[in-house]
């Protein structure tokens, strides 16, 4: 009886482990799903700024109609490659898409910036002045919030790869999750639109 007793508690206790392990890993995992959700708001705000301030900046900038359809086109790129990350949060591929598309976003502001120094009209209107202060304060909402879903995917990651958790996350089908990173140095600085 005190051989049957003792499996019973040996039992209980493996199965009281493993509840704890994997309640800690979905509390990490809605953490850092949490988090890429504040990017999904910062950036769905970035995407709908953009068409207003090339619409404002159509007027002046007629004779520059490629540099706005490419801002346009990255927009749009951008906003299908979140759509598809909003889908999929921590997935290395969605991430990678997301972080390219977001890439060649900033490289096309970049230039919509160069182009629209050399208008003084453009640069002393009130309402580009306005759109380009939001953008700016959006672009650091963006950094702040990449980098506290960054910070929560490597916490998520780092106990899902710690012992003893790493023997039930794949049981229990946790896997690694993969950090929103902007490929190219130039874009991981925020967007300036100045005027």
């Amino acid at each position: 009886m005190t051989a049957i007793l003792s499996v019973f508690a040996a039992l209980v206790i493996v199965l009281v482990w493993a509840v704890m392990i994997y309640n800690a890993l979905v509390k990490l995992k809605n953490r850092y799903l949490n988090a890429f959700s504040q990017i999904d708001v910062q950036l769905t705000r970035r995407y709908e700024l953009i068409p207003n301030l090339v619409e404002t900046a159509k007027a002046y900038l007629k004779h520059e109609s490629e540099t706005l359809q490419r801002v346009i086109e990255a927009r749009n790129t951008a906003v299908a490659a979140m759509k598809t990350a909003g889908k999929h949060p921590g997935d290395p591929t969605s991430m990678r898409a997301l972080a390219g598309a977001e890439a060649g976003l900033g490289g096309a502001l970049m230039s919509l910036n160069a182009v629209m120094e050399n208008y003084p009209d453009l640069k002393a209107n009130q309402t580009i002045a306005q759109l380009s202060e939001e953008l700016t304060s959006t672009e650091n909402r963006v950094a702040f919030a990449r980098q506290s879903y960054n910070d929560e995917v490597m916490a998520y990651n780092t106990q899902r790869q710690s012992f003893p958790d790493v023997l039930l996350a794949g049981v229990f089908g946790f896997s690694d999750a993969s950090l929103l990173e902007i490929p190219d140095v130039k874009a991981k600085e925020p967007v300036r639109v100045s005027f």
